[in-house]
């Protein structure tokens, strides 16, 4: 397994206590061993305090307790593939656009931008993605303060407000209808 992990790219990592042979905590420690940041979600039948406490002590991003609720495994692991991605690059660029991660700023060429909080987040996920369409639903699920019941013209303010702040970079932030938005370099003029 340590192997396959060196030479493919994943998203997330589930592991079972109870795998034949070496046991789940044992491949944990080897793959943190390694020195990977991949997401690990742990399974177990395990459900004391103790036991879940050595699953993450072990390196485990995330302890489910069997039986789960399937959809309960895939919002878990869409959670910590979020969280990685938002943590995964500290400088992200595209074009003449350049994000800061860690001091949540952002610049066009050499000129700052003043970007809010809500701004920030999309921005990053947004760059993290580029070139590959991201639902609105997703996008209004990680701004800070909003929840279901935000009207999707928030959303769309947010939108424009970024869009005319990040274009001048040379990026296009398009609004794909039906699906959601897409940021991507600006076509050649």
């Amino acid at each position: 397994m340590c192997a396959s992990l060196r030479q493919d790219a994943y998203d997330a990592l589930v592991l079972d206590i109870g795998l034949p042979g070496i046991d789940g905590l044992e491949t944990l420690r080897r793959v943190r061993a390694q020195g990977s940041h991949l997401p690990v979600l742990m399974l177990s039948a395990r459900d004391g305090i103790d036991a879940r406490v050595v699953g993450l002590e072990s390196g485990a991003d995330d302890y489910l307790v069997k039986p789960f609720a399937l959809s309960e495994l895939v919002a878990r692991l869409r959670a910590l593939v979020r969280r990685h991605d938002m943590r995964r690059s500290e400088q992200l660029i595209l074009a003449a656009l350049r994000y800061d991660a860690a001091a949540r700023r952002a610049w066009v060429g050499e000129r700052a931008v003043a970007l809010s909080a809500r701004e920030c987040v999309v921005l990053q996920y947004l760059m993290l993605r580029t070139g590959q369409i991201v639902p609105r639903e997703q996008l209004a699920a990680l701004v800070p303060g909003w929840d279901a019941s935000t009207s999707n013209n928030a959303l769309e303010l947010l939108m424009s407000r970024l869009r005319a702040k990040i274009e001048p970079a040379g990026v296009r932030l398009r609004t794909v209808r039906g699906f959601g938005y897409l940021l991507e370099p600006a076509a050649p003029e």
